[in-house]
This record gives C-alpha cells, sequence and structure tokens, in this order.
C-alpha cells in the first residue's frame, strides 16, 4: 500500500462532484469569462497586449464544485503578457490587469479581484445563501528557452508578507506535470486519479491552496503509487499509525522489514 491507500478519512466537510465543462452553467458562466476578457484586453491594450488559455480543470473536463459546503465551481486561466522589452515590472503587469479586470467583472456579478501569492481570484457570490457560485484565478506566466535550449516558465509571485512582486521560476514538478498525466492516462488509470483529486478536494481545509495545487498533488500521488508497480520495479512505504502505549504490539509479516 502507498500513498494513495494512506489519504487521511475523516468526517469530510466538502463533497466535492464533477461537472461537465458543456453543461449549461459553466458554458454560460464561461462564455462571460470571455467578455470580461475581452474588455480588459481592449482597455489595457495601451499600456501592453496579453494572450489568455483555460488551463487545468476546464482543459481536461475536470471541473469540480461542492454540494455540501458553499464553493461552486472554478475556472483556471494563464495570462501571458506581452512585454519582451520588460517595460513593465512584475507588480506592474498584475495590478494593471487587477485595476481593469475590477472595471468590467461587477457588471456580471463578481466581486473585486483578490490577490494571493500565485494568482488573482473573482468570485461571484449567492449572498443571500452564503454561497460561492462560481471563480476565477489568473496566473500571470512567463514561457521563455533558457540557455541551454530547454522550454521554460516562470510566473508572477506575490510575497504578502514584503508586498514584492517578482518572476519565479516554476517548481521541477510542474515540468513533469503533462508527461505524468498523459502517463496515468494511457495506463488506463484515469479513474483512479479522479478519485484521488476529489479525495483531495474534501479533505483540504487550507483555503489557500488553489485546485491547481491539488491537481498537481493528485498526479504525483498516482503516478508515484503506480509507476514502479506497472514497471515491476520499485520501493513502497506502508505508515502504520498507533497510540504510544500501543506501538509495541505492532507486528508486520511477510518477510518485509519494519
Amino acid at each position: 500500500m502507498g500513498g494513495i491507500g494512506r489519504e487521511r478519512i475523516h468526517n469530510m466537510k466538502h463533497d466535492f462532484k464533477f461537472i461537465s465543462k458543456h453543461s449549461p452553467q459553466v458554458k454560460s458562466a464561461y462564455s462571460d469569462l470571455m467578455e470580461i476578457l475581452s474588455l480588459v484586453h481592449d482597455d489595457l491594450r495601451k499600456q501592453y497586449t496579453f494572450q489568455h488559455e483555460p488551463v487545468g480543470s476546464y482543459s481536461r473536463n475536470m471541473i469540480t464544485y461542492d454540494a455540501k459546503s458553499n464553493i461552486g465551481f472554478d475556472f483556471d486561466i494563464n495570462i501571458y503578457p506581452n512585454d519582451e522589452e520588460n517595460c513593465f515590472t512584475a507588480k506592474q503587469i498584475k495590478l494593471l490587469f487587477k485595476q481593469s479586470l475590477d472595471k468590467f467583472a461587477h457588471r456580471y456579478g463578481y466581486d473585486f479581484a483578490e490577490d494571493s501569492t500565485r494568482v488573482l481570484t473573482i468570485k461571484v457570490k449567492d449572498r443571500k445563501n452564503s454561497r460561492i457560485l462560481h471563480s476565477v484565478d489568473f496566473a500571470f506566466v512567463n514561457d521563455y528557452e533558457d540557455d541551454d535550449g530547454y522550454d521554460c516558465q516562470e510566473y508572477i509571485h506575490y510575497n504578502k508578507k514584503q508586498n514584492a512582486y517578482s518572476w519565479s521560476e516554476q517548481s521541477q514538478g510542474f515540468y513533469m506535470l503533462p508527461e505524468r498525466f498523459q502517463w496515468i492516462k494511457g495506463n488506463g488509470l484515469k479513474d483512479e486519479l479522479d478519485a484521488l483529486y476529489i479525495r483531495k478536494k474534501n479533505n483540504n481545509d487550507d483555503p489557500n491552496k488553489h485546485s491547481r495545487s491539488l491537481f498537481a498533488e493528485a498526479v504525483n500521488a498516482c503516478y508515484n503509487e503506480n509507476y514502479d508497480d506497472v514497471e515491476g520495479v520499485g520501493t513502497f512505504t506502508l505508515v502504520v499509525r498507533q497510540k504510544k502505549d500501543k506501538i509495541g504490539t505492532i507486528t508486520v509479516n511477510g518477510g518485509y522489514e519494519a
């Protein structure tokens, strides 16, 4: 038993379920979002232009909503600023976008954008029933080729304590994610990944941990659990939890090292 089997089980605060990107409510919200981005693009044209791309759950048709609490579905959008001459700082790029976004998003029922470490977030709320109907996370990224010819990506990172914005390199895990996701699909493990992703979302108590991070955790856990098993080699770890006064009674049978 590996990482998937060790996922903690408790009384869930959430009950996440999948919803198709072709459902009427998702299609309507996505259409509004594209209109907002068009307005922002026109508004910012004199400062800088940008491309945008839906990523994450929408691109994979793995959108979720919480049937138990107040969390609706969400979109992940990458914003690619066109600033090859480095005319704008990371702070200017993100805050100019936020300023423009706040001009138009409220027309479609969104609140003002919230700034966090990696993204700007806007939300449509049902205030009467204290529910988030849906939300959008905007990440600001730049694709480039390093000196060795490798494709790389950096993102705008916000350090709240220091009120500082900077371009930061994506982690190594980011670059392995697409390949690992394809490997999971190619080996018939997509249903297992879906179940793990839902479980991680249900068990998540950190409001600052977004769907992108939870999906990456699920992909890596599913891959690490199954890769060596499929290839026929590997080391697996079983973590057994027990009260201190019962530790002496634990035994491991089958010739395995304890």
